[in-house]
């Protein structure tokens, strides 16, 4: 496959725009409402998180998606809309049928996201008032404001958009998504939205995004807590008129590793703001028995906060390490265990085959300087390697989120 990985975003496939305004939801004047539009209605997927609290946009969004149709995205940031009872359906509900109402097209097409505070009601008259400047300020080069418009405690934009060859044809996957704490997804607080040109069966597109999220976003942490808002949504318009993708061949398979491969660099993206954070954890599982056995035990290593602590240190502290993998659920003889720990700065050998490998602490912390590190643990038991992210754990988080009410 011939993917190439390019400037971009969200309006990169053909027959997308996007906008993004301040509604007065933040303070400052910040951008905090976005809206995404196909030129027409597209197959359409999402996955939602599996917490049993779901934010009120979520459940909308989620029904709306019922007929695996849709041709707009509304997002604001500012205020989660959950846990605000009826009244927050009707104010997302609401939403969707201003958007459809200034855009002509049909209320249901319109999916409706929000992100920031739980538990406050939302300000419905803000943004029914900026929708019609919103959605006259559609247009291709407005996908930078549109993911700035859906950050909260995110320090950057995270835009990507890949482009490979179908049938023939060009065609594109572009993306926006956000997302800094509150991240553990069980399919944290984290939204992706995905646009593609592609030809592709409705069917198939949502099989393809369970898969795709299940390798990249499902394999990230950065504080444990999985959100209420979380969703991942695709919309594929088909305009890059490749020959249309109703089996799982060829070309589907292509597809499917041109998503997986955004996907991932998103989630990374993702891990890699982790609140507070000064370093991406990628922790590569080798040489294990199964693949849920790879993810149990690179979750349980990304996941310990003695772990991220020591990281945020420098300090090759490998028993953390090994401890976390104790307790992951998986079994695994520790006498076959190979551990590592690298970056750009070079590799060092901390434990193997059951006991600890001599090595310069000197080293080991300048290799930890490094904004990406790498956790290395080779079982040597079978034929299954899995990657897992995350971030160190610093003094950082606790003040972000010690005033984030305030």
């Amino acid at each position: 496959m011939n993917l190439e990985i390019v400037e971009g975003g969200i309006t990169s496939p053909k027959g997308f725009t996007a906008s993004g305004i301040s509604c007065g939801l933040k303070k400052n004047n910040l951008q905090d409402l976005a809206l995404v539009m196909s030129t027409k209605p597209c197959n359409s997927a999402g996955v939602y998180t599996k917490n049993i609290v779901k934010g009120a946009p979520l459940l909308v969004t989620k029904e709306h998606l019922e007929n695996k149709k849709a041709q707009a995205i509304i997002i604001n940031s500012g205020n989660a809309n959950t846990c605000t009872g009826e009244e927050g359906i009707n104010h997302a509900k609401e939403m969707c049928r201003s958007v459809g109402e200034e855009l002509q097209i049909e209320e249901n097409n319109v999916l409706v996201a929000s992100t920031g505070i739980i538990g406050v009601k939302l300000n419905i008259g803000a943004i029914k008032k900026a929708i019609p400047c919103l959605t006259k300020r559609l247009n291709k080069n407005g996908g930078k404001d549109a993911a700035r418009a859906i950050l909260t405690t995110d320090t950057f934009k995270k835009t990507l958009a890949v482009t490979f060859e179908l049938g023939g044809k060009k065609v594109v996957i572009g993306a926006m998504a956000k997302g800094s704490g509150m991240i553990h997804p069980n399919m944290a607080t984290m939204l992706s939205f995905i646009t593609t040109d592609v030809n592709i069966d409705a069917n198939l597109l949502n099989k393809a995004l369970k898969e795709s999220v299940r390798v990249s976003y499902n394999r990230i942490s950065v504080d444990g807590d999985t959100s209420t808002n979380d969703m991942v949504i695709v919309m594929a318009n088909g305009l890059a008129e490749n020959p249309v993708i109703e089996e799982e061949d060829e070309d589907y398979n292509i597809f499917l590793q041109a998503l997986k491969k955004l996907n991932i660099e998103l989630a990374k993206m993702i891990a890699k703001d982790g609140e507070g954070a000064t370093k991406l954890i990628e922790c590569r599982i080798m040489n294990v028995a199964g693949e849920k056995e790879g993810e149990m035990l690179g979750k349980s290593v990304i996941c310990s906060s003695l772990v991220k602590t020591a990281l945020f240190g420098r300090s090759a502290n490998w028993g953390r390490i090994l401890d976390a993998i104790g307790y992951s659920g998986v079994d695994f003889d520790i006498n076959k265990l190979e551990v590592s720990m690298e970056s750009s700065k070079g590799s060092i050998l901390v434990f193997k085959n059951g006991n600890p490998v001599d090595f310069s602490i000197e080293k080991s912390v300048d290799i930890l300087s490094e904004n990406v590190v790498g956790i290395v643990l080779n079982f040597n038991s079978g034929n299954y390697s899995v990657c897992c992210w995350g971030c160190d754990l610093t003094y950082d988080y606790v003040k972000i989120n010690g005033s984030y009410m305030s």
